[in-house]
Order: C-alpha cells, then sequence, then structure tokens
C-alpha cells in the first residue's frame, strides 16, 4: 500500500499508509455516541485523526506508541487539515523508524568533526580535559550524534542535539570576539556541555518521548550530575572553575517559568542563555513557518507565542534560487544594457 506522507495531505485527499499514534483519547458526542481523537506522525509531520464509526472495535486493537494502517478520507475542521479513519489495524509487522523519524538535513559526521574541533581548542587544561573526556566516549558520542535536542519546539529530531550544539558553541567563539570580557574557554566549554543531559531525558527509537529520569529529573539536572561523574577523576579540577561551569548548565534556561532550577548570574551564563534562546527560537520559528497549512500570509494563531505569525506573500516568500537568478539577471541587463 502506498503511503500518504503527512506533509502532503490535503483537504478531500483520500489517505492510506502507516502511522505512529503519539497520544489516543476516548471522546463522547453530546449525543452520547463514542469517538476517538489520535495524533499521528510520520517524519514528515503531525496530524489530528477522528474515528467516528466502529469505535470500541477499532481502540481495542492498538495502543500509543503502535504505528497502525489506516484508510481514510482528509477534511478541514476549524483550519486545520485531520483524517477521518475508516479502517483502522495495528501494523505488527517490522517498520523502518527511518519513516517516522525526521532528521537534520546538515551532515552529522562533519558537524560532529566540527564541534571536535572547538574542544580541541579550548585553552584552560582543565575544561579541555573535561570536555574531550566526553568526545572520546564512544559510548556517549553515539547517543549525542543521533538525539534530538528537543521533544516538540526546537531541532525535534534525530541529530538535533549535536546540530543546536553546534550552533550554540560556534556562536559563543563569534560572541567572545565582539565581547572580549567574556571567558572564551568557560563560555565555550558551557555551550558544548550544556545540553549534554537531553541523551537520557529522552527516548527516540520510532518517536521522541520522555524517560522515566526526563520527567523526574529533567534534562539540566541530568546533564549536571553527568559532569559531577566526570570530575570524580579529576581529582585537580579547580572548585570555583567547576562551580561556575556548573551554573552555566543549571541556568541556561533563564527564568524559572522556563525551567532554570537558576538565573543567570555572570556573564558567560548570560551569553550562554542568549544565545542557547536564540539558536532554539529561530530554528522552531522557521520549521513552524515551513510547516503551516493556514492559506495566506499568516499562520494559524500559535498558543506558544500568543500571536499571529507572518509568512510573507508569494513575492517575498521566493527561494533564495530564484532571487539570486533574479539578480544576476538584472545585474548583466544594468552591465550590458539593450540598445534600443
Amino acid at each position: 500500500m502506498h503511503h500518504i506522507w503527512i506533509k502532503d495531505i490535503k483537504e478531500n485527499d483520500a489517505v492510506r499508509g502507516d502511522y505512529l499514534v503519539t497520544s489516543k483519547t476516548m471522546g463522547k458526542t453530546r449525543q452520547g455516541n463514542s469517538f476517538l481523537t489520535l495524533t499521528l506522525i510520520d517524519k514528515t509531520g503531525t496530524i489530528e485523526a477522528r474515528v467516528w464509526d466502529k469505535v470500541e472495535e477499532l481502540s481495542a486493537q492498538f495502543r500509543e506508541h503502535d504505528v497502525v494502517t489506516i484508510t481514510g478520507q482528509a477534511s478541514t475542521y476549524r483550519n486545520q487539515v485531520q483524517i477521518q479513519i475508516h479502517e483502522l489495524k495495528q501494523n505488527t509487522s517490522p517498520v523502518d523508524p527511518a519513516m517516522f523519524q525526521e532528521s537534520t538535513p546538515k551532515d552529522i559526521p562533519h558537524m560532529l568533526s566540527e564541534l571536535k574541533a572547538l574542544a580541541r581548542h579550548i585553552e584552560n587544561r582543565h575544561l579541555r580535559t573535561l570536555v574531550q573526556s566526553f568526545m572520546a566516549d564512544n559510548r556517549f558520542i553515539l547517543q549525542f550524534k543521533k538525539a534530538p535536542a528537543a521533544k516538540h519546539f526546537h531541532h525535534g529530531y534525530l541529530g538535533g542535539l549535536l546540530e543546536h550544539t553546534l550552533a550554540v558553541s560556534q556562536m559563543a567563539v563569534k560572541l567572545v570576539e565582539q565581547y572580549p570580557d567574556l571567558d572564551r574557554d568557560l563560555l565555550l566549554a558551557g555551550a558544548i556541555l550544556h545540553d549534554i543531559g537531553k541523551i537520557d531525558e529522552l527516548n527516540f527509537e520510532l518517536s521522541i518521548e520522555y524517560s522515566d529520569q526526563g520527567r523526574l529529573l529533567g534534562h539540566i539536572v541530568l546533564g549536571v550530575l553527568m559532569v559531577e561523574e566526570r570530575l570524580k577523576s579529576m581529582k585537580d579540577f579547580p572548585t570555583e572553575l567547576a562551580t561556575r561551569l556548573k551554573h552555566l548548565i543549571l541556568s541556561h534556561h533563564g527564568e524559572f517559568d522556563f525551567g532554570s532550577p537558576k538565573r543567570p548570574k555572570f556573564l558567560e551564563a548570560f551569553a550562554l542563555h542568549l544565545i542557547d534562546d536564540l539558536d532554539a527560537k529561530i530554528n522552531g520559528l522557521s520549521k513552524l513557518l515551513k510547516e503551516d497549512r493556514q492559506e495566506g500570509s499568516w499562520t494559524a494563531f500559535n498558543h506558544l507565542f500568543q500571536r499571529y505569525l507572518f509568512k510573507g506573500n508569494s513575492a517575498s516568500r521566493g527561494n533564495k534560487k530564484d532571487q539570486d537568478a533574479k539578480f544576476k539577471e538584472q545585474e548583466q541587463r544594468y552591465l550590458f544594457p539593450v540598445d534600443l
């Protein structure tokens, strides 16, 4: 059966394929009839689906986090496309995880090489030894280069953690060029290590879900524990430096309301919070704008940011290749005008 990718589903389309169920809730209509609301995903996106007929019979066939084979019809409800499911069954055949997990568009070996090169250029020997102890740990790296950076908003795909960490680390180096009062080694070490706890916070086999450790402790605490474990074998590591590094990890979310156990209390901590937040928001907003299904120049109302977001009109949304081609054409006309 040919799979219809979620990103390609439009109103009135016949839908068929294998999808991963990430949420499943039973509801009742005003008439007292049961219905199911499902959240389905594949690697191209997420879509809501409803089951109105044979609800109890179909519900008994699968659970959350199962892969199901469906046929149905796409419709629009409150300006959002959803699937009305006609037939559904659990898929018990082996499935390819790549069908359900989006991956970073960037080259993972190259990114890892870039991050390791940055680690080697940390001049403070204590910080360099600590960071390189993670970079040289094959078991850690195996998870680190595969892990997503988040479940939902930013870099929420395989390889996302490495992509995000490299971007924050590269911005840290550039920031020090602009603000030389910053301690380059401390900021760079904090940038490389700030999200390492996410390899234990998240499970990411078929879908991205929080682990028990993730729900109970969170990646910030887990990251500090990982650093403390490494420091046990580094007896000469300065206590104050260790404290400052752990504060970078503990405060990088910036505010208590954003899950930060501590708020930044020195320059490098403020800097790390700001560049971490910048990279997360640019990545998350870019993805949101690309995937929005609302027609016109504006997205649907975004509850995370409590606003509509402007996508631009068709003239301003031309891709870079088209824009470059138009520029070159105009340049040629300027250099070699037609003699009329």
